[in-house]
């Protein structure tokens, strides 16, 4: 990606806005989990939430294309955990049907955003 093509500060980049909004999505959904998962599947989903903007945003600080591809592939492993992290959570029902839905469904929309970013780095580069 060329520097012209670059975005100037990761704010900018769709991927990034909606990581956050996911992150947002999920600290709230987890204030309701019991209090005896406060430092269990609360602090584990927490952290993968903010695992992936955070990942986007240091890769897209860095100087090479391929370390922004590397942590895109970061910030890939945390949405795997996060998935894993709210099904379980859905199956203890800790969560209702409607906010499983929703954070999945933001999930995969952040897993297909990642993998074209994914893409158009490796084809420019």
């Amino acid at each position: 990606m060329s520097d012209e093509q670059k975005p100037r500060n990761y704010r900018d980049l769709i991927v990034w806005q909606r990581g956050m909004g996911l992150a947002k999505a999920l600290y709230k959904m987890t204030g309701h989990f019991p209090t005896d998962e406060r430092f269990g599947l609360v602090s584990q989903i927490r952290r993968a939430a903010v695992s992936v903007p955070s990942n986007i945003a240091e890769g897209q600080a860095r100087k090479s294309t391929a370390e922004f591809v590397q942590f895109i592939s970061h910030a890939e492993g945390s949405l795997a955990e996060l998935d894993t992290q709210i099904l379980l959570s859905r199956e203890l029902g800790y969560c209702a049907a409607v906010e499983f839905d929703s954070v999945t469904s933001g999930i995969v929309e952040l897993r297909k955003m990642l993998n074209a970013l994914r893409r158009k780095l490796v084809t420019r580069h």
